[in-house]
């Protein structure tokens, strides 16, 4: 239909080593405008496992909430993923960044044997049960494997041959939760028709950032198709 598309976008703080990847969602949030989405982003209001010093690249004892800090990247117009309703969103995006595998589940503590935060869960099966398209990148497909066994996602390679793919054993044990993983560049998407889940690699691939970049508007243009 012509109607704008309405897309609900799930951050998990701001940064990339305790929160959501900035660029990443910048980029999603730059492809859904120029796609036409109407786009209201969330975070859950918990606390961050932990608040990185990006400069040091080590932990403080500071103590951050995920909701107000990724109000930072929602220039403020954010609400608690808590008053998500599915009813009134067409698509689900979940950038990447580190604040995905630490305080939206325990993937950065635990890997393969993560548990994912409740209302990540819910918010996620309530998406899959309404066939809507669920869209993620970089680390966050990890949480589609979490809840969705047997589903198809990539977080880019499953070797770092070329030495592009740091995190390719990520891969791996995407496969060991019983789901297909199934490699693409970083200018490419992987669409599971069958669950309406959208993946690419983003900056699990050493790239240039402008094909990250790009490689996030193929994303957001496959979840827009199937919305």
């Amino acid at each position: 239909s012509d109607m704008a598309k309405r897309v609900a976008v799930v951050l998990a703080g701001c940064g990339v080593f305790d929160g959501s990847e900035i660029h990443e969602a910048s980029a999603a949030l730059v492809h859904l405008s120029r796609g036409g989405a109407t786009v209201k982003m969330f975070a859950p209001n918990i606390d961050q496992m932990h608040v990185v010093d990006h400069v040091k690249g080590s932990p403080t004892e500071e103590k951050r909430n995920v909701l107000v800090e990724s109000a930072r990247l929602a220039r403020g117009n954010i609400q608690d993923l808590a008053e998500l309703d599915v009813g009134e969103q067409d698509a689900v995006i979940f950038p990447g960044g580190f604040g995905v595998a630490k305080n939206l589940c325990t993937w950065a503590v635990s890997g393969k044997d993560c548990t994912v935060n409740d209302q990540v869960k819910s918010t996620l099966q309530a998406f899959h049960s309404a066939k809507k398209p669920i869209g993620l990148c970089c680390i966050s497909p990890v949480l589609a494997a979490k809840v969705f066994p047997g589903c198809e996602v990539t977080v880019g390679h499953n070797n770092n041959d070329d030495g592009r793919f740091p995190g390719a054993d990520t891969a791996g044990a995407i496969e060991q939760l019983g789901c297909k993983h199934v490699c693409k560049n970083v200018d490419e998407a992987h669409v599971d028709e069958k669950n309406k889940i959208v993946t690419t690699c983003a900056f699990m691939c050493e790239a240039p950032l402008h094909e990250i970049f790009d490689g996030v508007g193929v994303m957001v243009q496959e979840v827009l198709k199937l919305a």
